[in-house]
């Protein structure tokens, strides 16, 4: 027994030396990890240190109604969204066996038995006996398994709200697809009776010999092209509603909603700064997490090469002691105490200890590539935006002079010798120009939706 205690002595001061160890150090954010710009310059210049869109809640940022109960309803029900929490859970309960790994573990043993020979008074026994056991954390181990437990669990909070971000993102881009097919479907029914009335008014002057049959032919498989888009945008709405059903955890049905002229977004975004997507963009969040999990795990990995020290202890009441004790049925108590030094398996211990490494490097540059990645979504999503700002003043521009052609046409026509043709013609060129204006509008609500989402908003 003084040999034991002399050695735990021993390990307790070698202990108390390693102190400042690498092995006992929480994990760190690398300095180096963020790159020196993750935005283009020329694109945010301006917005540098405003606050990032991604503050805003989802239902601040996405205001109709409509689509906030939709949002709603798929923030419960989504079958992915539902597991993430689940892995959350999962990750909780691994915390807290790591967390108790700190406490004894305590064994109940009672036992009995009755034997004799045949013919003799049969002999009587008993034990109730408790045991405890507890691995003296001295370098480490269990430490850094249980920062590595928590780690894993901001990992799974991370991918729960990545998923959520996700969602929510996905969510609203099929919102403002249903509204964008609506307006689609209304211009192209309307591009259709254009057309109609374009055949009608060939055919009367057809017979009057001022055109001719191939003209007619033409412009009635114009008017055939009009009506199978119709069929088409018909179809695509159906499908776009049953894709938003299902995300929605619903059976395929049909999905109330506004128009696309009532819908409000802020005239001006920002980005914020760089660091802000280490603390709300999840990607990078989880990722960082990843990297902390193999810190630790490389560290435990170092803790191997260290003894494990472990008390171990046994109270109980007992009547088989025998000559043990001058009292059998009396208090029968021990105590252990246990070095377990790894003398043989060193080399594995290097093996593991290497591929912790290895799995830690790899877990730094996922971390930066998280960054450049969200980086560039951020730039790409900010580009669509600004562009497809810039084509709708074009577009406005465009329909006011066809709108302002249109009008001149119709005017002419009263007082002059311009047909009717002519003025179907000015409406079908306005139409079209609407259907360029829809499309531009809806590529900068999804500019406005992807940068929300690439900062890390929806949640």
């Amino acid at each position: 027994m003084k040999v034991i205690m002399k050695k735990l002595l021993i390990c307790m001061f070698v202990a108390a030396g390693l102190s400042g160890c690498h092995i006992y150090k929480a994990y760190q954010r690398p300095e180096a990890i963020m790159p020196d710009s993750l935005y283009r310059q020329s694109e945010v210049a301006a917005d540098a240190d405003s606050v990032s869109l991604a503050s805003l809640s989802w239902r601040q940022l996405f205001t109709d109604p409509m689509l906030q109960d939709l949002i709603e309803t798929g923030l419960e029900n989504n079958t992915d969204l539902n597991i993430a929490r689940l892995k959350v859970e999962e990750a909780e309960a691994m915390l807290m066996t790591s967390r108790l790994s700190y406490l004894p573990s305590v064994t109940l043993s009672p036992q009995g038995s009755v034997s004799g020979l045949a013919g003799e008074k049969a002999t009587k026994t008993y034990n109730l006996a408790a045991s405890a056991e507890w691995e003296i954390d001295v370098f480490g181990k269990v430490l850094n398994a249980k920062r590595g437990a928590k780690a894993v669990l901001e990992q799974s909070e991370a991918y729960r709200q990545a998923v959520q971000t996700q969602l929510v993102a996905t969510i609203a881009n099929s919102y403002y697809s249903l509204l964008m097919l609506d307006k689609q479907l209304d211009i192209t029914r309307q591009t259709a009776e254009t057309w109609r009335e374009n055949v009608h008014a060939m055919e009367v002057l057809k017979r009057a010999g001022q055109t001719t049959e191939m003209a007619v032919a033409q412009t009635r498989a114009s008017q055939l092209s009009a009506e199978a888009s119709v069929l088409s945008l018909e179809r695509q709405i159906n499908e776009m509603e049953n894709s938003l059903s299902v995300l929605l955890g619903m059976t395929p049905q049909k999905i109330e909603r506004s128009t696309l002229d009532s819908q409000e977004f802020p005239d001006s975004l920002s980005v914020g700064v760089p660091l802000q997507l280490l603390s709300r963009r999840p990607d990078v969040k989880q990722s960082e997490a990843e990297l902390a999990a193999a810190y630790y795990a490389t560290n435990v990995a170092r803790a191997a090469f260290y003894p494990s020290i472990t008390l171990s202890g046994s109270a109980g009441w007992t009547n088989s002691a025998g000559a043990a004790v001058l009292n059998p049925a009396q208090w029968l108590l021990s105590a252990v105490g246990s070095i377990v030094e790894p003398l043989f398996n060193k080399g594995q211990n290097m093996a593991n200890l290497k591929v912790a490494k290895a799995q830690q490097e790899e877990a730094l540059l996922s971390f930066r590539q998280s960054l450049l990645d969200a980086g560039a979504e951020v730039n790409n999503a900010l580009t669509q935006w600004q562009t497809a700002r810039a084509r709708i003043v074009l577009d406005e521009q465009q329909s006011e002079s066809l709108r302002s052609a249109l009008r001149s046409s119709e005017l002419l026509m009263r007082h002059s010798s311009q047909n009717y043709l002519e003025v179907l013609t000015a409406r079908q060129t306005l139409l079209q120009a609407e259907l360029n204006a829809t499309a531009d509008r809806f590529d900068e609500i999804q500019g406005v939706i992807n940068l929300y989402h690439a900062l890390g908003g929806g949640y």
